[in-house]
């Protein structure tokens, strides 16, 4: 199946507490939730995967009730975990991993891992017969994998992400992968 007529929403969770792997969405985000679920209701997703963290799959929870729809959990969504330990400059680990996807911090993981696992996720999902399928996933990774599309997204993109924040990605007539941002300001 793999070919024209591919296409995926990828979605960043909402306003979350903090970026603590158990964080929780704030009351704003909750409000987020609601509108992002009337954002999406006509846009026919049949499948919907999250992160494991609380913050994704709480966002996507509001649309997913009203569609009758299953959140499955796949941790290739997961945040990407930049050390072992609080780190200050971690904005910059942030913006030389965009030039050097092997750069790790200590105990952390490179930008090329989590994309590796985010892309096969991504793959997985539009070559398995669904009709649009939807990823909830964090900033760091949405961005990557935008970047991994566009050279030209990189750091600067990734601080241009709102929570929420929704891009579909799909075939491009010349058979590359394209990404057109859908929610926005």
């Amino acid at each position: 199946m793999v070919g024209l007529g591919r296409k995926l929403l990828l979605v960043r969770h909402c306003q979350a507490s903090d970026q603590q792997l158990d964080a929780t969405l704030t009351e704003v985000g909750a409000k987020q939730a609601e509108t992002l679920a009337g954002f999406l209701s006509d846009m026919g997703v049949d499948k919907i995967v999250s992160s494991t963290c609380p913050r994704a799959q709480q966002s996507i929870e509001p649309f997913a009730t009203s569609m009758g729809l299953t959140i499955h959990i796949d941790h290739r969504l997961d945040e990407r975990t930049l050390s072992a330990s609080p780190i200050d400059d971690w904005r910059e680990v942030v913006r030389d991993s965009f030039d050097d996807l092997d750069l790790r911090a200590p105990g952390g993981e490179s930008a090329r891992e989590v994309l590796t696992l985010g892309w096969a996720c991504l793959i997985d999902l539009m070559d398995n017969g669904w009709v649009l399928p939807l990823a909830v996933t964090h900033g760091n990774l949405m961005a990557l994998v935008l970047a991994s599309l566009d050279s030209g997204f990189g750091y600067s993109g990734w601080e241009k992400l709102s929570n929420p924040d929704a891009f579909i990605l799909r075939d491009a007539p010349d058979g590359r992968l394209e990404s057109v941002r859908i929610w926005g300001e």
